[in-house]
């Protein structure tokens, strides 16, 4: 029987390793980049509060499961909002930005949630957490890594593994399988460790981030709702 992986000590011997580098602060070109595709601003506040003084940070916003215009609009803003607050922070809280984290950027994919429904065909009926999210997972993977590759980044990961309802195992198996065909490090994580995603949580309050209460999909929102 094969042992289960701990992907947060995994994370954890990455970031031991990368500490050791010999560093002179926030103009070192020796800090590994890293393209984090970010779900949601809940979701990304305590992996970039995590993350930040260990890599530089692009996060990528795509999610074209969210099947709702206003939806997906106003989960974008809360994560530029929470971003520039973040780097807000630095900029005027820190003499020497290095000392709290390095700056975070953001690019937006495309929003096309066509490609989402192509995906999920067959799959409507699928329970969450099933076969229908993990076509998910490799969809916006899979556009990651993709730009992941063309800017030349480190490494890349996603901010999925912090919710308590997706299969983290199953992210990082995607993810590594990516890494292998694209030629970019996956980030091994499982975000919800440690108390992540109880300070998710915590962080949302502190900025007044907007939570929903769904995945982002028609077919998530059907079943939050009892509509399945």
């Amino acid at each position: 029987m094969n042992a289960v992986r701990n992907y947060q000590k995994e994370l954890d011997k990455i970031i031991e390793q990368i500490s050791e580098l010999p560093g002179e602060g926030v103009q070192d070109i020796s800090v590994p980049t890293l393209f984090l595709h970010s779900c949601c601003a809940p979701c990304s506040s305590y992996v970039l509060e995590y993350l930040r003084t260990f890599f530089r940070i692009t996060v990528f916003f795509y999610n074209p499961n969210i099947t709702e215009d206003t939806e997906y609009r106003k989960r974008m803003e809360e994560q530029k909002r929470l971003i520039a607050c973040y780097n807000e922070s630095l900029t005027s809280q820190s003499q020497e930005i290095s000392a709290q984290g390095y700056p975070i950027g953001i690019v937006e994919g495309d929003y096309d949630p066509d490609c989402f429904y192509r995906i999920t065909k067959g799959l409507e009926k699928c329970p969450e957490g099933g076969e229908r999210c993990f076509a998910c997972y490799a969809l916006r993977l899979k556009e990651t890594v993709s730009r992941a590759a063309a800017g030349g980044y480190d490494y890349f990961t996603t901010t999925l593994t912090i919710s308590p309802l997706k299969n983290a195992a199953r992210l990082n198996e995607i993810g590594e399988a990516l890494a292998k065909e694209y030629g970019v490090d996956w980030l091994p994580s499982d975000f919800k460790k440690r108390g992540g995603y109880q300070r998710s949580i915590a962080l949302s309050k502190e900025y007044d981030l907007y939570r929903q209460d769904y995945c982002g999909c028609i077919y998530s929102y059907k079943q939050r709702h009892g509509m399945l």
